[in-house]
C-alpha cells in the first residue's frame, strides 16, 4: 500500500519553472505528441486519448546534472508513467460485476 506522504508530497518547484514548460513542451513537441512506451508496445497513445506527461528517464533526484537534457526526457501517457513511478493501481480498472439473471427473475417474480 502507498503511504499518504507519497500521494500527498509537494510537488518539486523545478516543475513550475518557464524553461522547464518550455522544455516539456519542445519534449512533446519532438515525440509528436505521443507516449514513446505506448509507441515501443505498437500502439498509439496521443494528447487526445490521455493525458501525457514528460518523464525524466534517469531520475530528477538522481541526476539533477540532467534536468534540461533531450536525450533524459521521454513523452508519456499518465497510465505508463504512473507504472514506472510504482503508482498503478489495480483496483482502479476493475470491470463491473455483471448482474445475475437469477437476481433479475427473482426481483421481476419471474
Amino acid at each position: 500500500m502507498v503511504s499518504m506522504a507519497k500521494t500527498t508530497k509537494k510537488a518539486n518547484p523545478f516543475y513550475l519553472t518557464k524553461e522547464w514548460r518550455q522544455k516539456r513542451q519542445e519534449i512533446l513537441e519532438r515525440d509528436h505528441y505521443e507516449c514513446q512506451e505506448c509507441k515501443r508496445q505498437g500502439k498509439v497513445t496521443t494528447r487526445h486519448d490521455q493525458v501525457l506527461e514528460v518523464d525524466h528517464i534517469l531520475e530528477l533526484q538522481d541526476r539533477p546534472d540532467l534536468a534540461m537534457e533531450d536525450d533524459n526526457l521521454q513523452t508519456l501517457c499518465k497510465r505508463h508513467h504512473n507504472i514506472k513511478h510504482g503508482r498503478y493501481f489495480k483496483f482502479r480498472n476493475k470491470p463491473k460485476k455483471p448482474i445475475s439473471p437469477l437476481v433479475n427473475e427473482e426481483w421481476f417474480g419471474n
